[in-house]
């Protein structure tokens, strides 16, 4: 089988969170199962630049795989070339270059908001694909990647219904988060020159705009999302984002398959960005990581009865960051250090910054991101804060697991399937879990593991439990190769 997978993003090449990680992850999964694995991404500024880098020359060379596509809007037409990014681990990367829409600093937008054209761009982006993959070699089946690309399978089926080589291509489409939709006026319509009869209320109409990911929604052959749990939360109207009336319709064809976790970059026996490795039969290294990542917060040495907690989240209200600080004076007077890495939204930058002047020596916050620091707080917290309003799926908790440390976590999405709570009685269990928005609830649950956290036994117990889980993407990849092959099955 052939797949296509189009994506906004994919490390290492470019990459804002768990998508761009999904992307490298998942195509090559299932590349080591025997099939032939195509990705697509943009080439914005930030990939040409990870290039130049690996290529450790100014201006490298483009390889052309396609020197120019021509891509028709209402009253003009763009022009894309699609460039070769080599063949790694069994995938072959493919980047849609287009200077004008593409060659910017930032992926989606700067701080003022969105780019107002990210419409135009990942239409383009899409229709580049299609064309892209015609000269390229027609795959079985395209699966899509959030709101982004969610028109990829809208176009299959109207602009290229009767492209013989396109009509009956599988497309599935997958929704990372559905908080993120891609909502534009209606002129657009027009201008990506679809036909009026796909902007219904039974279509890509949603609320009197155009909406990319309720388009691919109804569009795609099989939709999938990236935990169980949340396959059925979208459906209610708290956690569908005012598109659960959608997915409730779509239920039958929805899927919920769980993130896995690249344990080629996320393991603490090779990781090369901590200070010590470690292992479940050897935990040793754990406490010189500890040093170190307060070391690197600029945090005092601590005795080894203080638990450090770590956080690395993106400054939004869905990570449940008002939460955090509604507790944050009670919780400076536990015996804890947090420390807390991120960036996002101005208020909660703001908010954090003024916390940690508030309680020096007690919480200590690098509003960045930070690869390599992101790294050393998985290995170097003893507990891993994600109070999230709703987690799809999560990839901080995956990490905290495979790093032995404990996740505190509120029960939605995701955290609700990886994390198990822990029993004292059994000395089973993987963290601690909390379910209600009430901020007491969040501190309560930290209290407990704060609890356990004096009897070593115990704790080192519950960090064994942890990192001798499986969130491997062994089994997603079988998941997503049976969704496969419903759908080419179907459209044989």
């Amino acid at each position: 089988m052939h797949i296509v997978y189009a994506a906004s993003e994919c490390a290492p090449w470019a990459k804002t969170g768990g998508l761009g990680e999904v992307i490298r992850a998942l195509p090559r999964q299932v590349a080591t199962l025997g099939h032939q694995v195509t990705v697509y991404i943009p080439y914005y500024r930030q990939v040409r630049e990870y290039v130049r880098d690996q290529a450790r020359e100014q201006t490298p060379d483009k390889h052309f795989a396609i020197r120019s596509i021509t891509i028709p809007f209402q009253y003009y037409s763009r022009f894309a070339a699609i460039l070769d990014g080599g063949l790694h681990d069994g995938v072959q990367m493919y980047f849609v270059d287009c200077p004008e829409l593409f060659d910017r600093e930032f992926l989606y937008g700067t701080a003022a908001g969105p780019y107002q054209d990210n419409w135009e761009r990942y239409a383009l982006f899409c229709r580049a694909v299609l064309e892209a993959s015609k000269q390229l070699g027609p795959p079985d089946l395209f699966h899509a990647h959030d709101w982004h690309t969610a028109l990829l399978p809208a176009y299959l089926r109207t602009l290229y219904y009767f492209d013989p080589l396109q009509r009956n291509r599988g497309a599935v489409l997958t929704v990372h988060n559905a908080g993120y939709q891609g909502s534009y006026p209606n002129s657009i319509v027009e201008r990506l020159l679809f036909p009026w009869d796909i902007y219904t209320a039974d279509r890509a109409e949603h609320n009197g705009e155009f909406n990319f990911l309720k388009a691919g929604l109804v569009y795609a052959d099989r939709l999938t999302t990236v935990s169980p749990r949340y396959a059925q939360e979208i459906q209610t109207p708290e956690y569908g984002q005012t598109l659960d009336a959608v997915f409730r319709r779509r239920a039958a064809d929805l899927t919920g398959i769980l993130n896995g976790l690249d344990y080629d970059t996320w393991n603490p026996a090779h990781d090369g960005n901590i200070a010590a490795h470690y292992t479940p039969g050897n935990l040793a290294g754990k406490s010189e990581c500890r040093r170190d990542l307060l070391h690197a917060f600029g945090c005092a040495p601590i005795d080894d009865s203080t638990a450090v907690l770590g956080m690395v989240t993106r400054l939004t209200t869905q990570k449940g960051i008002d939460l955090l600080g509604q507790i944050a004076e009670p919780l400076a007077r536990e015996n804890v250090v947090l420390v807390l890495l991120g960036m996002g939204e101005e208020y909660y930058e703001n908010l954090l910054r003024s916390l940690a002047a508030k309680y020096p020596g007690r919480i200590s916050v690098r509003i960045a991101y930070d690869t390599t620091l992101a790294h050393k707080v998985e290995a170097g917290s003893d507990l891993f804060l994600m109070p999230s309003r709703y987690e799809p799926c999560g990839l901080g908790q995956l990490c905290a697991l495979k790093y032995g440390t404990i996740p505190v976590a509120r029960g939605t999405g995701g955290l609700e399937d990886t994390i198990e709570q822990w029993n004292p009685e059994s000395r089973s269990g993987t963290g601690f879990k909390f379910h209600s928005l009430d901020p007491q609830d969040f501190l309560a649950a930290i209290r407990r593991a704060l609890a356990i956290f004096p009897d070593k036994d115990s704790w080192q117990t519950l960090m064994r439990n942890a990192m001798s889980q499986d969130h491997s993407w062994s089994q997603p990849g079988r998941s997503y190769l049976a969704v496969y092959e419903q759908v080419t099955t179907s459209r044989s």
